[in-house]
């Protein structure tokens, strides 16, 4: 992470440049007062996110092409209308894992070939320090002790058609326009992906309910995105990227005001939001609570064509973690890697919150459920799922001033 001075160096460069840095995005629309943003984060609710991430994890790990997937997107899309948010859609399309290539025995691993859309660690800052502890998916069933679940994650992945669901808060005066707010809803490890990420999909369903009640009013559209296939290398948020970038924008029917695809102003992802117990000890073990000085990493990637533009955007996040959040800091960092909004950075401000540096920490084993068994609901303490609140918290803020949230009567 930056020292205190560095963040406070870049923040302050940025309050210079204001909201004006988003190049090629408007100006956010400063909605009635920070006391009405405070009274509608405070409808976050730490015991209906709790209870989301619970839900999710009825479908086991939910790995992608399997009927526990398609299950749990059934359910999203029915949680996502009970909250008022009802103009659910979904983006179809087809997926086939790449042929694995032939390697002599004992060969190299081919140096970023299996990873399309990926970052190299070592680009944008990404360099490990510190202790490391060993990371990977865990492929092993019998490693889950639960017959039960071990039984529920059997299925294994299918090749075919996939799904994914989003629904949007249409703005009152310029639907044309949007900021896309993701989490990917698939997992993997043999687990329930409670973390990875349960958490970060609760997270977006959280703030679609409390964006959907009938008095909060934004001027511009706000899309919740729950994406599919990213544990194969971003697939579902590709695709989509894929299906929708030229359609940005258009009137259609013409005359109709209504925009299949509102001009993209930002992207938000959310991936793993809970586990911030610090650096690895020497034995590899971790301490048993959220660390005091936790916090929310907001990260954008300083290679990407819209890096400016990110920054700034993120550098706003963290401004609204100060005065929105209630229990954890924020942090901003220049190097998103490996999730979602990695198909998006290069068209783009896009960013990333995580519950550690991705690069840096999360590669090096600060997160020990990461893909494996133990990544359960189970596992996490109340003062896990409050660090994903406060990511809650600061992206809703965050929103709320960008878009012009008002509460109307």
């Amino acid at each position: 992470m930056r020292s205190p001075s560095v963040r406070f160096a870049l923040g302050a460069l940025l309050a210079c440049l204001g909201t004006s840095a988003l190049a090629q995005t408007p100006a956010p629309v400063t909605a009635d007062s920070p006391d009405v943003i405070r009274a509608m984060v405070a409808r976050l609710d730490f015991d209906k996110y709790k209870a989301t991430v619970k839900g999710l994890t009825q479908f086991g790990d939910r790995r992608q092409g399997t009927d526990r997937n398609r299950a749990a997107i059934d359910w999203i899309e029915a949680q996502l209308k009970s909250y008022g948010c009802t103009n659910t859609e979904r983006v179809t399309y087809d997926f086939q894992p790449p042929t694995p290539v032939a390697r002599p025995a004992g060969a190299a691993p081919l140096a970023g070939a299996a990873q399309p859309n990926r970052i190299r660690t070592e680009s944008g800052g990404g360099r490990s320090r510190g202790i490391r502890s060993r990371t990977g998916v865990n492929s092993d069933s019998l490693l889950q002790p639960d017959a039960k679940l071990r039984a529920l994650n059997a299925q294994p992945s299918a090749p075919g058609q996939r799904q994914e669901v989003f629904c949007t808060k249409i703005g009152s005066a310029h639907p044309e326009e949007m900021y896309i707010v993701g989490a990917h809803m698939d997992g993997i490890g043999w687990g329930e992906a409670a973390n990875d990420d349960g958490s970060g999909t609760a997270l977006v369903m959280e703030l679609a309910r409390v964006f959907s009640s009938p008095d909060i009013k934004t001027d511009r559209s706000i899309r919740f995105a729950l994406w599919n296939n990213e544990e194969s290398g971003l697939n579902g948020a590709k695709a989509y990227v894929d299906q929708r970038v030229s359609l940005q924008g258009q009137e259609l029917p013409a005359g109709s005001g209504k925009y299949p695809e509102p001009k993209w102003l930002g992207m938000i992802q959310h991936d793993m939001m809970m586990f911030d117990h610090g650096m690895p000890r020497a034995d590899g073990t971790l301490a048993a609570e959220q660390r005091p000085e936790a916090d929310v990493n907001i990260e954008f990637q300083s290679t990407s064509k819209f890096a400016a533009q990110a920054q700034s955007l993120a550098w706003i996040l963290h401004g609204a973690n100060e005065k929105f959040a209630t229990d954890y800091p924020a942090s901003v960092g220049n190097h998103m890697t490996n999730t979602d909004s990695g198909p998006f950075m290069d068209l783009v401000a896009a960013i990333s919150l995580r519950e550690n540096e991705r690069g840096v920490q999360i590669g090096s084993g600060w997160d020990p459920h990461w893909h494996q068994p133990t990544d359960l609901f189970s596992t996490f303490t109340d003062k896990d799922f409050r660090l994903g609140l406060n990511a809650a918290q600061t992206t809703f803020g965050a929103l709320a001033t960008l878009t012009g949230a008002k509460l109307v009567k």
